[in-house]
């Protein structure tokens, strides 16, 4: 009897450990499913929570209490750079492409203000909707630029907290890296901004954005019309 029961227990734990393989198996197969973008984040979201089930008072590898924070701070900053910079790839692209919509709009109104009076009523017609349409854009691309702009303004000013926060934990390096991403971003955003005044000094000065439409004489309306239809019976 007590051999069976010891070779019950064997085959019992035979099948445990071949279920434990199969389950693993089952979930790394699920796992494969899921597309790359996402394993990678929850790889990363599962070492964070790793990290986070370390009770405070336990030292890593017998690191400091200083040296813990000096890490910690040089994590901030490299995700505040991360921010700043794509913060301002976004704000530079926005402005940019803002200031070549108002040269656009500049250019085809003078066109149509030049030459307006000359065109046919179908010609008129057709370059005072891109005309339209321009404005709309120009618009839309201000308010764009309103947006990266406040998105640019709380990247710069978490970079500046990093900076100075790793700075009084002694990470020195990680703050002259976070000052030197300080400079490099507003040195850009500074330059595209003087093209940026420019272009709306421009857009004012042409009155490209609020002018009327040009009325065509009365003679020039009618050109197209048949003669037929202006007899009188």
């Amino acid at each position: 009897m007590s051999a069976f029961r010891r070779g019950f227990f064997c085959i019992g734990l035979s099948y445990a450990s071949n279920l434990g393989r199969l389950s693993g198996a089952l979930v790394r197969r699920q796992a494969m499913k899921i597309p790359t973008v996402i394993r990678k984040n929850w790889i990363s979201l599962s070492a964070i929570g790793g990290l986070c089930a370390v009770p405070f008072s336990q030292k890593q590898d017998n690191l400091s209490h200083e040296a813990l924070v000096r890490r910690a701070s040089s994590l901030v900053t490299d995700s505040t750079n991360t921010f700043l910079s794509q913060t301002t790839l976004a704000l530079v692209d926005s402005f940019t492409q803002y200031v070549k919509t108002i040269h656009t709009l500049v250019t085809l109104h003078k066109h149509y203000v030049a030459s307006g009076s000359k065109l046919t009523p179908s010609e008129e017609d057709s370059v005072w909707q891109v005309i339209v349409r321009q404005r709309q854009e120009v618009s839309d691309l201000r308010e764009d630029c309103k947006r990266f702009e406040s998105n640019w303004m709380m990247a710069i000013n978490l970079s500046k907290l990093a900076a100075e926060t790793a700075y009084n934990a002694g990470a020195d390096q990680a703050s002259v890296t976070a000052q030197t991403s300080l400079q490099v971003a507003q040195s850009h955003v500074n330059q595209i901004r003087q093209l940026f005044m420019e272009a709306e000094k421009k857009l004012k000065e042409s009155t490209a954005e609020d002018s009327q439409r040009i009325k065509l004489p009365a003679a020039m309306e009618e050109e197209d019309i048949p003669e037929a239809y202006l007899r009188e019976d």
